[in-house]
């Protein structure tokens, strides 16, 4: 008889259900979330972000707690101790700037709030009785509904809400409870050097170690959108132009890019508002121009309408099908058009993600009017 051999793929000569085969895939299971794990924090930018922003949280939580945990800390501040670890949880923001507009809001809130509280609070003491119930109840009504409207102010809602809340807190707890204590000013003024001490912690932490700018993360999102409205100029393209099946079309679906730039005037407003909190720490200074960024995340959405509207093309019952012969002689000028669109778009980025006079300047004004001249000449259906 004759035998045959038969080939063992990828085995070396080890039987399928052998011990080593299943310790060897045992192994590479227990590995691979780990590796896997670090490979995604390297290639994430945002997720190590993250991480550190947690690490410095804890560290914060560490520090403040140390008035709690050492005795001679413990014996000056006592259970007001509690005040600076509230004021870290509150207070440490995702960035720098968030942190130190929180942290200044707080600050005048509560100095402002715990001041005209502890005036209320002794005037009512002196006057005793029943005036002292009365003027408390009148100084609480006022300055509450004083600061609550004040929290409707535009301007004042842009950047003080939260100092004005914090004002409205401390004021109501300062004149409340100076009903019940004696010492007033020594209660404010342990609350006060407590958040003092947690504020100065989470300052520290958030400025000077691994510090992350809400006008570095505006900065590169607005380069970013540059890319995505290119990105989805090519997108439309290949998908008016080529025959391309729902799998390739996902995998390059322009509009999901376009839906990103539309929605970020929430985040671009946030982070000029943060940014503007920011001490100097790269090229322009104290003089970011914060205004043109606002204005080129519009024109940048406007754009992104644009190039949006065109998917209602790629449905349109009027619109000649992919193999019809109409599409054909408009495909050359038009894939030149949107290359030279895209090319523009890059540029323009590139020259904002590095702070300088874009180097194609001469170039990118007669490649515009050129592309406006052969969007011109480009023949309608009606002519085909």
């Amino acid at each position: 008889m004759g035998s045959t051999v038969i080939d063992i793929p990828d085995g070396e000569g080890v039987v399928p259900g052998s011990k080593e085969k299943k310790k060897k895939v045992g192994d590479i299971c227990c590995q691979f979330p780990i590796d896997l794990f670090f490979k995604e924090m390297k290639s994430n930018k945002h997720m190590t972000r993250k991480v550190i922003h947690s690490i410095k949280v804890g560290v914060a939580l560490v520090f403040v707690s140390l008035l709690y945990l050492l005795d001679p800390l413990y014996k000056q501040v006592g259970e007001n101790a509690m005040w600076a670890i509230m004021t870290v949880v509150v207070v440490f923001e995702f960035f720098a700037g968030a942190t130190l507009s929180k942290g200044i809001n707080r600050g005048i809130g509560t100095v402002l709030g715990g001041g005209l509280g502890c005036l209320a609070a002794i005037f009512a003491q002196a006057v005793g009785g029943v005036g002292k119930a009365i003027i408390v109840g009148i100084t609480v009504f006022i300055f509450g509904a004083a600061a609550t409207y004040t929290r409707q102010v535009p301007n004042v809602k842009k950047k003080f809400d939260y100092g004005a809340m914090i004002f409205i807190l401390t004021f109501s707890l300062v004149v409340v409870s100076g009903l019940r204590a004696e010492q007033v000013l020594e209660i404010a003024r342990d609350r006060l050097s407590t958040i003092a001490m947690g504020f100065a912690i989470c300052l520290f932490i958030s400025l000077l170690v691994f510090p992350i700018w809400a006008s570095d993360e505006l900065h590169d999102s607005l380069v970013a959108r540059f890319e995505d409205l290119a990105v989805s100029l090519e997108g439309f393209s290949k998908e008016y132009f080529e025959n391309v099946n729902e799998k390739e079309k996902s995998s390059f679906n322009f509009s999901s890019k376009c839906k990103s730039v539309l929605h970020s005037k929430t985040k671009d407003e946030s982070l000029v508002n943060f940014a503007s909190w920011e001490p100097w720490h790269a090229k322009f200074g104290f003089c970011y121009p914060w205004g043109i960024y606002l204005k080129l995340g519009e024109d940048l959405r406007d754009l992104a309408t644009t190039i949006l509207s065109l998917k209602g093309c790629l449905k349109s019952p009027t619109q000649p099908s992919e193999s019809n012969t109409c599409r054909q002689p408009v495909k050359e000028p038009c894939e030149a058009i949107v290359a030279s669109l895209a090319w523009t778009l890059r540029e323009l980025g590139e020259s904002i993600k590095k702070m300088k006079k874009c180097g194609s300047e001469d170039t990118i004004l007669p490649k515009l009017k050129t592309v406006r001249q052969e969007l011109s000449q480009i023949p309608g259906p009606s002519t085909l």
